[in-house]
């Protein structure tokens, strides 16, 4: 084999090292600094996507304080729209309250008025029945004659007490 042959040594060796250092050198000079270039721009690009990042859920959560706040402003207003509204339906139910109360209170004195007329009325009969009956029981009993006017005497007589 021609490799292990003690005189190819050297020369072998003098290409390995020249062609090692071409390598090298292309290396350092061309590839690696294109590689640390995309590296570079990579770190940035996740930096500057951390920073957005960052930036929106910042932004995100002023939103989320934001909505929280405004939901709580809701319900209080709602809270304070049905307060108002309770309150303004408590006030017309006693307002009809009362008014009912005050017809009730009306038709209850017009009763009470036509109770007292009548009870006036049926004690004007009752006067002018009891002296008819009292002047018929005395003419059926007794078998005399009074006068009218003595009759209704006895009657109101008999009523006052």
């Amino acid at each position: 084999m021609p490799q292990l042959e003690l005189l190819d040594f050297a020369p072998q060796l003098m290409w390995l090292a020249i062609t090692f250092i071409t390598l090298y050198i292309v290396m350092a000079r061309v590839a690696l600094p294109r590689i640390a270039t995309v590296i570079e721009e990579r770190r940035d690009r996740i930096a500057s996507d951390l920073d957005e990042a960052e930036q929106l859920k910042q932004s995100t959560d002023e939103a989320i304080a934001a909505y929280e706040q405004a939901l709580a402003e809701a319900r209080a207003r709602a809270h304070a729209i049905a307060q108002e509204t309770r309150e303004a339906l408590s006030r017309e139910v006693e307002a009809e309250k009362a008014e009912v109360e005050k017809q009730i209170a009306k038709k209850a004195d017009e009763a009470e008025k036509a109770i007292a007329d009548a009870k006036t009325a049926a004690i004007a009969n009752l006067s002018d029945v009891a002296s008819g009956a009292a002047e018929t029981i005395v003419k059926e009993l007794v078998g005399g004659k009074l006068t009218k006017a003595e009759v209704n005497k006895a009657v109101s007589k008999a009523l006052a007490s």
